[in-house]
């Protein structure tokens, strides 16, 4: 067959993939849909997935009054990373066969970092949990700060993860290596020699060598109406119906709200407001702690998008009393404060459910003159090698390719972990 591949070139594609799945480091960590092609063709490559349920419950024996309508959360996921490496080889660098190994390895390298990044940008984009720590990382509370921080909305206490940039995952590993420290301490001795965290406050952590950042808000704080008569609170709704009649899917992560002014704000600020606490989920036990907030998108000067939207039940709704997140104590000038005041890498935490990566696959066809050799990894993304050889040119093009997606279906289960910081929070 024409431009088939050579067994060492098969072999060299096991190699790949095997590489490529070991350093699929996050996707092991996060929960995973799989895609029919067919579908997402026909749906422009995005479907909707549901949010988890939260039911109310009620005292005595006589319901009566009680029955009522749930409504089903979802968010729209999409197949939108395509990601690809390309390399051309000629007839005389095809002779070493080990250069031709080392360019497989480097692609590979290249898109599970590819894929690693997007899940880090979903949780440190959208992740709404904040814990803002003053001091530099190194304590077992600064972890424990952010156990608590779910602990306290009702985030399940298993499959919890924590992603560390490696100047903070190094500083906690130096605390262990030091408090800990004593002959034949395994947690010593892996900190000190490995420079190992492991298992901390329920979360299971890893190193990074590339973070995200978060800027340093300088301007300075703002102000926002919490009365019920101002609409700053949200209703969340499973669809709308357009002026056309059409019914549609609604994104209910994300609210726009009305301050005095954005002009310091920027998407990705951090920010509590006064007056607003945060609630258990299930139970809706105020805990005592502002709510944090991230700014999504600044619409204007005056309306911003912010997840997640402020369900205080102010409506009195039996959606907003069933999805309820927050307690307002209502005030005409409630001040915004940002967290962010000092630049710093976004660590980031979640758990598992919070994120979902949606491995896809191209219809590659194999009978149009190029060779085409496709597997999948544990996690079920999708590898596609191919090679297609030029007479005139005595070249041969090579390209790896992968489709995904990624999605933070619920920000109120991720959160961003900041060190350096001014203000505290909790």
């Amino acid at each position: 067959m024409a431009n088939s591949f050579s067994k060492e070139e098969r072999v060299a594609f096991e190699d790949i993939l095997e590489g490529f799945n070991d350093a699929l480091v996050l996707s092991r960590n996060v929960s995973m849909y799989r895609t029919d092609g067919s579908m997402m063709e026909r749906t422009n490559n995005i479907i909707w997935r549901p949010q988890p349920y939260i039911a109310q419950s009620f005292d005595g024996m006589d319901q009566t009054l009680n029955f009522q309508g749930m409504t089903q959360l979802t968010v729209p996921a999409t197949l939108g990373y395509q990601k690809s490496v390309p390399w051309i080889m000629d007839s005389l660098e095809l002779r070493d066969t080990l250069q031709e190994g080392r360019l497989g390895d480097a692609a590979k390298q290249k898109l599970a970092s590819d894929i690693n990044l997007a899940i880090m940008g979903a949780a440190a984009n959208l992740g709404s949990v904040a814990v803002c720590i003053t001091s530099g990382a190194g304590a077992y509370e600064d972890v424990a700060e952010c156990d608590t921080a779910f602990n306290e909305i009702g985030v399940q206490q298993f499959d919890r993860y924590l992603a560390l940039s490696s100047r903070d995952y190094n500083g906690m590993a130096g605390n262990l290596a030091k408090d800990t420290r004593s002959f034949g301490n395994g947690i010593s001795d892996q900190a000190y020699r490995r420079g190992l965290v492991g298992d901390v406050a329920g979360f299971m952590t890893y190193k990074f060598d590339y973070a995200n950042r978060i800027r340093a808000v300088t301007g300075s704080n703002t102000t926002i109406d919490t009365r019920t008569a101002a609409g700053n609170y949200y209703v969340p709704v499973a669809t709308s119906v357009s002026a056309t009649g059409e019914s549609s899917n609604v994104d209910n992560r994300f609210q726009t709200v009305t301050v005095t002014a954005t002009a310091d704000l920027r998407a990705g600020d951090v920010f509590r407001i006064e007056g607003i606490e945060s609630v258990h989920h299930i139970t809706k036990s105020a805990t005592g702690t502002r709510k944090t907030f991230r700014v999504v998108q600044v619409l204007n000067g005056t309306t911003m998008v912010i997840t997640p939207p402020i369900i205080s039940a102010q409506g009195g709704s039996d959606a907003e009393k069933q999805y309820q997140n927050c307690e307002v104590t209502a005030s005409a000038s409630a001040t915004v404060t940002r967290l962010n005041t000092v630049a710093a890498p976004v660590n980031c935490f979640w758990q598992k459910d919070a994120l979902e990566i949606l491995p896809g696959r191209y219809a590659v066809p194999t009978d149009a003159g190029a060779a085409v050799m496709r597997a999948s990894t544990d996690q079920g993304i999708e590898l596609v090698m191919q090679k297609q050889y030029d007479v005139n040119t005595m070249k041969t093009k090579y390209r790896l390719d992968t489709l995904f997606g990624v999605v933070n279906k619920q920000p109120e289960m991720s959160g961003i972990l900041l060190f350096g910081q001014n203000t505290a929070q909790p």
